[in-house]
């Protein structure tokens, strides 16, 4: 099994450097070109992580009862967002690799698209058995994928399309977690930072998940205050939810006379964004303002402080779905929607709850 010592001398760069790049670490300073080196001289010397070791001495793979063990079938992974684009989001990164994984486990052919600005090449499509759709794409250019690949699975996205099947987490109820949670801490005026999109001639501006809930939760309290809500357009939701876009509207928060004791980031990324604003203005956190995010990538454990963060399990989510698409190909004729559960990650970036 090959190390990362024989990465970093394939390379020509340091253990320590490829660990961080296989880690996404965010917080390196590397070329893209380097980077890139690295996670391609990876994947072609068949580098595993520790999860997927553990994983190769586990008990061999469980077939649930009237699934095969192998599919026969090529699936198309259609992702919202780009190559280079993913690769500074590791949430989504951990999805693919859940997805591929369990495409293994079947011995599923795997031809992936990606698909961040432009409707999908359906051509692309054509002998496709079935889809896992990443993220967010518009109902439109959902149907017209059914209309070439009738089996599509959505992962990490519910289109509100009830013919088909989904798994994602409930980032709405995740969400209220995390304010109840900050609010039997003893914080008072929460801020929000996060992106809002304008998609299928939508144009609700806080229609987001965790912004909907964050202002439903504080408007039953009678606290809702807009100025403490501070959001960045993205034209893709989640291409534009990154370190910069959590930089500016924290700072937007820190500018008001009365700033908040506490902020919620829509993800990590958004809060090392948020982390680099508070610290400019000669702020401590937790002591003059709390942080806490959503995803717990593994950057997060090693920020300073160490960042609390909703645990999203992304990887398990490409599992799930791929379960979902396999009941599919094996006949099963109605829809499912799968929420798997998240789990908060309490560090050192704001005070614990004494009920958590």
């Amino acid at each position: 099994m090959v190390t990362i010592k024989e990465i970093a001398k394939a390379v020509g760069v340091s253990s320590g450097t490829v660990s961080r790049v296989l880690n996404y670490d965010q917080t390196l300073s590397i070329s893209e070109i380097k980077r890139q080196a690295i996670i391609e001289t990876a994947e072609a010397l068949n580098y595993a992580t520790p999860r997927a070791r553990k994983n190769a001495l586990s008990p061999p793979f469980s077939i649930p009862m009237g699934m095969h063990s192998e599919v026969s079938a090529n699936i198309a992974v259609i992702h919202f967002l780009a190559p280079n684009e993913e690769l500074v989001d590791p949430y989504y990164v951990g999805v693919r690799l859940g997805i591929e994984a369990r495409c293994r486990a079947y011995k599923i052919e795997i031809a992936r698209v990606f698909n961040p600005d432009v409707p999908v090449d359906l051509a692309m499509l054509t002998g496709i058995s079935a889809a896992i759709v990443v993220g967010h794409h518009p109902k439109a250019e959902i149907e017209a994928m059914a209309k070439v690949c009738p089996q599509l699975v959505m992962a990490d996205y519910n289109p509100r399309m009830p013919q088909f099947d989904c798994v994602r987490a409930d980032l709405g109820e995740a969400t209220v977690t995390i304010l109840d949670s900050l609010d039997s801490a003893g914080y008072q005026r929460i801020g929000f930072v996060g992106g809002y999109e304008l998609m299928d001639n939508d144009a609700l501006m806080h229609g987001e998940q965790r912004c909907k809930a964050f202002i439903e939760w504080h408007e039953a309290r009678g606290r809702y205050q807009p100025e403490l809500l501070a959001l960045g357009r993205s034209e893709r939701f989640g291409q534009n939810l990154r370190l910069e876009t959590g930089y500016q509207q924290a700072k937007s928060l820190l500018a008001l006379e009365t700033r908040p004791d506490a902020i919620v980031a829509a993800n990590d990324n958004m809060a090392i964004g948020t982390y680099r604003a508070i610290q400019e203005a000669g702020l401590s956190i937790p002591d003059d303002i709390a942080v806490v995010a959503f995803n717990d990538i593994p950057v997060a454990q090693f920020l300073t402080p160490p960042l609390s963060t909703m645990r999203i399990p992304g990887e398990l989510i490409g599992e799930a779905a791929v379960d979902l698409l396999v009941e599919r190909l094996n006949g099963r004729d109605y829809s499912k929607h799968v929420t798997l559960p998240t789990e908060m990650v309490w560090r050192g970036s704001a005070k614990k709850p004494s009920l958590s």
